[in-house]
């Protein structure tokens, strides 16, 4: 396959070329060189491309997915780094349940007022406690109340 112009590798990866060359100023994929004024890069540009939005999509910052890459370009994904994930993930799926939960039930329960309701006064509670406490600014979330 031949090389591919930044034209062409935001259009195959859906990744718009400021991101790309934001990308490349991080270090995240390297250009092989130019055509006229456009970067070139290799086809398995596309490749990483879909690695580093597969990390972001778990919830990975740029810096951890440039963890997840040798000098030479090729992945070397630090397993226990992926773990460690999952279980973030765990958790904030347990979070997040428990206030749909608690959010369905504010939604129909039966008490005239929600300060009434004993299930909203515990969810109160917990919120004032800070067990529904503020999340980490390294990487944003759905506010939490």
């Amino acid at each position: 396959m031949r090389d591919l112009d930044i034209t062409e590798v935001a259009r195959r990866s859906g990744v718009p070329a400021s991101t790309l060359r934001f990308y490349e100023e991080k270090g995240l994929i390297a250009s092989i060189g130019r055509r006229g004024l456009r970067r070139l890069f290799e086809p398995g540009v596309l490749e990483r491309l879909a690695l580093i939005a597969l990390g972001r999509a778990a919830g990975f910052s740029l810096d951890e997915i440039a963890l997840m890459f040798a000098p030479d370009g090729r992945p070397r994904i630090d397993r226990q780094m992926l773990a460690a994930k999952a279980e973030e993930l765990d958790r904030t799926i347990r979070e997040l349940s428990a206030m749909r939960d608690g959010l369905r039930h504010a939604a129909a329960c039966p008490a005239p007022s929600h300060v009434e309701c004993p299930t909203f006064r515990r969810i109160l509670r917990a919120a004032a406690s800070g067990a529904m406490g503020a999340r980490s600014k390294r990487a944003p979330r759905p506010p939490r109340h």
